[in-house]
């Protein structure tokens, strides 16, 4: 399974983030380009221990056999699955700058891995290696959004 935390992973996840272009179109979703790209500096803040985001109700009921499905296969994420809304911006609209972070949190995911001691909070506890499958493919998920 893909990892982020796997060096060859890690480079061409960043090349396919450096791709993009401000106009991308979305092939599904709601999001524009720049709300996806700060959208998905959320999870790696929480990773990084960054971002405190509690375990919600749903997480506790489900969050367990969910994670069999969504962290533990290699099937892609869904189009159209569900987003937390503590991890929307809508008002992110400067592409370069969410890019460019987005990228800067990507290099840090890779020089230190995982650094909280928290649960995910949907998915529950997570081992470093649950984290970098899960981090990957919530990343090629909105790539693949994106064209990237």
């Amino acid at each position: 399974m893909n990892s982020l935390s796997e060096p060859k992973i890690h480079a061409a996840t960043l090349q396919r983030i450096r791709s993009l272009q401000p106009a991308a179109d979305r092939e599904w979703g709601k999001m524009t380009c720049p709300q996806m790209l700060a959208h998905c500096q959320r999870p790696l803040l929480v990773a990084a221990g960054e971002m405190k985001a509690k375990r919600g109700l749903i997480g506790f009921l489900f969050g367990r056999i969910a994670k069999k499905k969504f962290v533990d296969s290699d099937a892609p994420f869904h189009r159209g699955s569900p987003t937390d809304p503590r991890f929307l911006d809508r008002d992110a609209d400067d592409f370069a700058r969410e890019r460019d972070r987005l990228v800067e949190l990507v290099e840090q995911y890779g020089e230190h891995g995982v650094r909280t001691r928290e649960p995910h909070p949907f998915f529950g506890p997570l081992t470093s290696e649950e984290w970098g499958r899960l981090m990957w493919k919530h990343l090629d998920h909105h790539l693949r959004q994106f064209g990237a």
